[in-house]
């Protein structure tokens, strides 16, 4: 069990006022930026900055990534997912299953033994519940097959998935409707799909939209979130932007 803990006064004190003083919600809004594919950039004032599966850019079509972090989680080993070297700062890296505690934020680590297809070369997917101060991000990295309920239950409440839709190495639009539906996120947003920007192939948007019952949504460039109790209690899905660097 890899464990790194990094706590400042400032920070703890901070956090207090959070718990303390709802006026004060501001120094802890929770912000979730799209890089494309399956990179995220989450962050949260006063704690560790995190980046999921940062890409060579070469090799998804996006830009070169040029982002700062203080935690870089990575789902498997391919190009695609585990650039490290498109990550900026003094890193800590996480690239497996465990649990790990950085700057204030918990990660557990947990592997999907594999994919289901018959090549037993593919590399192994590990999911990462991201726990920022109270709010379980879920990014589910490749991960090709539904989860079985008893994995469901042992990741216990998920508040925000992060759910490759596209296929290829992960799952497709019907079987991401069908983790959705076993998870009951308060918040749903997709990643590891086409855009006109990616030379990666992999389905569109829409296929999982209409899985979901949904026509259109309006994309926004980042979602924010101050505690739980400011989450939608029903399934609500959102769809990110493209940020640049």
């Amino acid at each position: 069990m890899n464990r790194v803990t990094w706590l400042s006064g400032k920070m703890t004190t901070e956090l207090l006022y959070c718990i303390i003083r709802p006026d004060l919600w501001r120094l802890c809004l929770m912000e979730i930026t799209w890089y494309g594919h399956s990179c995220f950039r989450i962050t949260e004032r006063n704690l560790a900055t995190v980046v999921t599966d940062p890409y060579d850019h070469r090799v998804v079509g996006y830009a070169s990534l040029k982002l700062k972090a203080d935690i870089v989680t990575v789902s498997h080993k391919a190009p695609g997912h585990d650039f490290l070297s498109g990550v900026k700062g003094d890193v800590y890296p996480v690239t497996g299953p465990g649990e790990f505690e950085v700057g204030g934020v918990f990660i557990t680590g947990v592997q999907t033994n594999g994919h289901t297809r018959k090549n037993q070369d593919e590399p192994r997917n590990t999911l990462y519940l991201i726990d920022y101060n109270g709010i379980n991000v879920l990014h589910l990295g490749a991960i090709d097959r539904v989860p079985t309920q008893t994995e469901v239950e042992d990741l216990g409440p998920v508040h925000l998935a992060l759910v490759p839709i596209g296929g290829g190495t992960g799952l497709n639009a019907a079987k991401a409707a069908e983790v959705v539906s076993l998870l009951e996120p308060n918040i749903v947003i997709p990643m590891h799909y086409a855009t006109q920007e990616s030379i990666i192939p992999l389905d569109p948007l829409g296929k999982f939209l209409k899985e979901m019952g949904l026509t259109d949504i309006q994309p926004q460039p980042a979602y924010k979130v101050t505690s739980v109790n400011a989450l939608p209690e029903e399934t609500q899905v959102i769809v990110l932007d493209l940020q640049g660097n």
